[in-house]
């Protein structure tokens, strides 16, 4: 079985790493293309996961994204076409593998877990054979997207599916010049080239200066970010692309104004705060009613300290995921 798999952010190559592994475990071919965008391309080299780039971001707003969609969708077709055909196409989130695949008549998957990035939907779920989400997500969100009859649906969070063989490597901390004694706070900027986010987020703003001086790891999403960060002084801003999930591991509190980092850290029994500013989905009204996601509407409500792991870490097996993912090639 030929499988091919596209990886647009920097999540994606987390969430699909341990289905690429399953399946070349299994004796299928699995191609890989990937997206220059935030720490994609570098988390592939980290990860050992050979990847042909293709493509960038193609910036902010509706025009931005169909431009990219166009413009990748079809350099992604003209790289299919000069491979030996695929079985199935997958990705997370990816319109433009999903777009490519059904120009080139391959059945595609797509999955993901926020369900109000309308524009996105509209296409991956009427193109894909399946859509994987996780269970929280209540059905009827995603009837307008024509989904209902693809649905395969999962039981907890994708991240206790990655995460199931993770453990932490302490090495992260020597590598970003941190005292493992003190009380260690990891941030994640806001989404700020995302579609659905359209506007800022000065609570944000407020959740850096509450925490500027402490032990406090920012991880920006774009460059620019990185360089205000670093203007700004009083934060750890690394260099490069880091142990993200021991960094989250060993930290004390986590606070993100994103999805993917605040899933991780709940994931892994870490406290963490949310600050979105956007329409919240089923996942995270879950974890909030089950007091795992705390929302955060001061700043200086903000509990930093020194503590024991407060729950242990929920891991569930990633062979669940890689069924419901090829089900598509069963349709």
């Amino acid at each position: 079985m030929r499988l091919w798999v596209d990886l647009t952010n920097s999540p994606h190559v987390l969430v699909l790493r341990p289905v690429i592994a399953a399946l070349r475990a299994r004796g299928s071919e699995v191609e890989v293309t990937a997206r220059d965008f935030a720490q994609t391309l570098a988390l592939c080299r980290r990860f050992g996961i050979a990847h042909t780039p293709i493509g960038a971001h193609a910036g902010r707003g509706v025009v931005g994204k169909a431009v990219g969609l166009v413009r990748r969708s079809a350099a992604l077709r003209r790289w299919a076409r000069g491979r030996p055909p695929f079985d199935l196409a997958l990705g997370h989130g990816s319109n433009d593998v999903t777009v490519a695949a059904a120009e080139l008549r391959v059945p595609s998957s797509t999955m993901f877990d926020y369900e109000w990035a309308t524009l996105q939907h509209q296409v991956n779920c009427r193109l894909a054979r399946a859509v994987v989400v996780p269970e929280a997500i209540p059905p009827e969100r995603l009837r307008r997207y024509g989904a209902t009859h693809k649905l395969q649906r999962y039981p907890g969070l994708k991240e206790e599916y990655y995460l199931a063989d993770f453990e932490p490597d302490p090495a992260v901390l020597g590598e970003l010049g941190l005292d493992r004694g003190a009380p260690l706070a990891v941030v994640r900027t806001p989404p700020a080239v995302s579609l659905y986010h359209r506007f800022e987020n000065s609570l944000f703003a407020g959740v850096l200066e509450r925490l500027r001086g402490e032990q406090t790891v920012v991880l920006p999403r774009t460059p620019e970010q990185e360089a205000e960060l670093r203007a700004a002084g009083g934060f750890i801003v690394p260099r490069a692309a880091i142990d993200a999930q021991s960094l989250i591991a060993f930290a004390d509190v986590v606070i993100s104004a994103g999805g993917t980092m605040n899933r991780e850290a709940v994931a892994l029994g870490v406290p963490v705060y949310t600050t979105f500013g956007g329409r919240l989905g089923g996942v995270d009204e879950a974890l909030i009613r089950e007091k795992r996601l705390i929302p955060l509407s001061d700043p200086r409500s903000l509990d930093v300290r020194k503590r024991d792991r407060e729950r242990e870490p929920v891991r569930r097996d990633p062979a669940l995921m890689l069924e419901l993912l090829l089900s598509a090639g069963e349709s």
